[in-house]
């Protein structure tokens, strides 16, 4: 089945997108550090089931746009980009399935956009309505003595020069520290802190060989995305969780009332630590109808591409 590669129109210019097979539109949005390359294996299990399936990258990453400022890569932009793309190829609704920041981009998609986002699948990271504390403040006091990742990313050029010099072996080590078959066992540093004043992450992840769902061609293919258009565009996702906090605040506790999926990986930290958040699916997602966790680390449709294509099938079947 052929797959196209093309370039949309959306607010920001242009998104990159793979496409495969006809019938009803499923978007599948990547988290980081990837690209439309994590649904390899998802693109042509849905496309033989019968449906039209679309993975894009993001904005920032691959061929897609990657706009200067800063305060673009804000959650209100990627919704809008997704909305585009839905337009562009014609249609006036999809499901949505995301994974990582991707699966956050989903749900807020169907939540802001309900008219165009008539189910959500949510991979990883569970899903958690607007409100709260303001994310700065409440990520400073995760890390105690150390820094938590998500603050270390936040200074401009920090994290970059830590990744940029050696990007291959970055990423070769940070998928191996979130991989269920390869992250460090009990008592090794936690690869999601840094120590303070001039720790970096890449210190903290396991030695040793590719996890087993990733051959060296596929990290070549990362390494080679990122080398081209270095990891600002990535990162300034997680420079805007502040604004994203004032942006959405009329949507505090908002539900998604869509019908919804979530999959998560046991061994996966997201799963761990947002586990009130899943605990709290029967007021924030009404219409879920199904939540499992696979015996898996942090890269669920890579590292399980069997279970989850099935799950997906069961659900999209159901719709």
């Amino acid at each position: 089945m052929t797959v196209v590669h093309r370039i949309v129109e959306a607010g920001a210019g242009r998104v990159h997108l793979v496409e495969q097979g006809s019938g009803p539109l499923v978007l599948l949005v990547h988290g980081f550090p990837e690209s439309w390359y994590s649904w390899r294996r998802q693109l042509p299990a849905l496309a033989r089931a019968g449906y039209r399936v679309v993975a894009l990258d993001v904005r920032g990453y691959g061929r897609s746009s990657k706009p200067r400022d800063p305060a673009a890569y804000r959650m209100l932009d990627l919704v809008a980009d997704n909305v585009a793309v839905v337009r562009a190829l014609g249609e006036s609704s999809a499901v949505i399935i995301g994974h990582d920041w991707g699966a956050t981009i989903a749900a807020h998609s169907a939540l802001l956009a309900p008219e165009t986002f008539r189910a959500v699948g949510i991979l990883s990271v569970p899903y958690a309505p607007p409100g709260g504390p303001r994310p700065s403040e409440a990520f400073a006091r995760m890390g105690g003595e150390e820094e938590f990742y998500v603050s270390y990313f936040q200074e401009p050029g920090q994290a970059e020069s830590e990744i940029e010099p050696d990007v291959r072996g970055w990423l070769a080590g940070f998928y191996r520290a979130l991989s269920g078959d390869t992250m460090a066992g009990p008592g090794a540093p936690d690869p999601h802190f840094v120590t303070r004043e001039g720790g970096t992450l890449r210190e903290r992840f396991p030695a040793g060989a590719l996890p087993s769902w990733l051959t060296e061609e596929d990290l070549d293919f990362y390494a080679a995305e990122f080398e081209r258009t270095g990891l600002t565009g990535a990162l300034n996702r997680y420079r805007n969780m502040d604004r994203d906090w004032e942006d959405l605040a009329p949507y505090a506790g908002a539900p998604i009332t869509q019908p919804s999926l979530f999959v998560g990986g046991e061994r996966d930290a997201s799963t761990m630590w947002l586990s009130d958040a899943i605990d709290a699916y029967p007021r924030t997602l009404p219409n879920l109808t199904g939540s499992h966790l696979l015996d898996c680390g942090h890269w669920i449709q890579q590292e399980r591409p069997d279970d989850v294509n099935g799950l997906l099938l069961e659900f999209l079947d159901n719709l």
